[in-house]
């Protein structure tokens, strides 16, 4: 059965694993280099520092923000480890550009990463030209998804009226704020037809099937 999505005007998409298939593998090479800088910054073992790793994602929302307060890591070094990194695994999806070009109203990317990685993906992906803004890591002060006040901050910063939007994401835990300011949540990714979650509004497996039989909001 389709989405209703006529109630929609402004969609907000996570970009990493939600824009592009779990199963590429490219945040599989993102994680590695993270763990890798978490080595060089803390002299840890490769497990004791993906450990490590894991621990400030969950308890301070990102990775890179345990870093900042725990070691005085520089933001700018974290994320230049990033700017290199080869695109080659993420596809150019002429039906993707498409079901994403069809969206009535305003399209915007919400973002844990920095802006040059972003700008970076959503041009190898020829999606650039599709989205009004790119609200990142640095739009949100470094404080970062789930956090209520990343959310608050994006929703100033576009006046964003949150009954109207629909989020993309393939991080539940990060739609569960957008579900309690009111916004349509879609889980994307291969766990999300099994999630239960009751923040989760529309699961889908994939991104451009959901997006091409959804009902939207007819033009004036």
């Amino acid at each position: 059965m389709s989405a209703d999505l006529t109630h929609v005007t402004t969609w907000l998409f996570d970009l990493d694993n939600t824009l592009y298939p779990a199963e590429s593998g490219f945040m599989g090479e993102i994680e590695r280099r993270m763990t890798a800088f978490v080595q060089r910054v803390t002299g840890l073992e490769r497990d004791e520092a993906y450990r490590l790793q894991k621990s400030y994602l969950a308890e301070h929302g990102l990775t890179l923000v345990g870093l900042m307060r725990e070691h005085g890591v520089d933001p700018k070094d974290f994320h230049a480890i990033f700017h290199n990194m080869s695109l080659e695994a993420l596809a150019h999806d002429p039906e993707l550009i498409a079901a994403i070009a069809r969206l009535p109203g305003r399209r915007l990317i919400f973002t844990n990463a920095d802006d040059i990685h972003a700008e970076r993906v959503l041009e190898h992906l020829g999606l650039t030209d599709l989205f009004e803004d790119v609200f990142h890591i640095g739009s949100a002060g470094y404080d970062p998804k789930p956090s209520r006040a990343a959310f608050e901050r994006m929703n100033a910063a576009h006046a964003i009226a949150p009954a109207e939007t629909a989020f993309f994401e393939d991080s539940v835990r990060n739609l569960e704020p957008a579900a309690a300011l009111g916004m349509t949540t879609v889980l994307v990714g291969p766990h999300a037809p099994a999630n239960g979650s009751p923040f989760v509004h529309h699961r889908t497996e994939k991104l451009v099937p959901f997006l091409r039989n959804a009902q939207l909001k007819e033009a004036a």
